[in-house]
């Protein structure tokens, strides 16, 4: 049972924690899957839609990190860069999987907020 008193089986027939934990494994497009295709448990589709925000966003940096590192040879500065924002990226995809599977809705400042209103 998750902290907003859902029970038993999601829409998707797996548990609550275990369908929101699966919203993370292979970051954002594991949140749209699940965000499309659950349509009864808020916390699912919290956690689904909170994992697009991150990992869309963490995404979209590093594909403008990788572009600029390639397209502009003296930024060549973003590479230390690029690798802190995978470690950040490895430390939230563990950290965001454990709490889903603990049935906590775990909000991040503001992707929680965002993820929030779409639910």
């Amino acid at each position: 049972m998750n902290e907003e008193g859902s029970s038993g089986n999601s829409s998707t027939g797996l548990e609550p924690n275990v369908a929101g934990l699966l919203c993370y494994v292979l970051g954002w497009l594991t949140g749209l899957i699940f965000l499309l295709i659950e349509k009864d448990d808020d916390f699912v589709r919290f956690h689904a839609a909170q994992s697009i925000v991150v990992f869309g966003a963490l995404a979209i940096i590093d594909f403008v990190f990788w572009f600029f590192l390639y397209a502009v040879p003296m930024f060549w500065f973003l590479f230390p860069l690029m690798w802190l924002l995978g470690l950040v990226g490895l430390v939230l995809w563990i950290l965001l999987m454990v709490k889903a599977y603990q049935g906590e809705e775990f909000h991040l400042p503001i992707a929680g907020d965002i993820a929030e209103n779409w639910v």
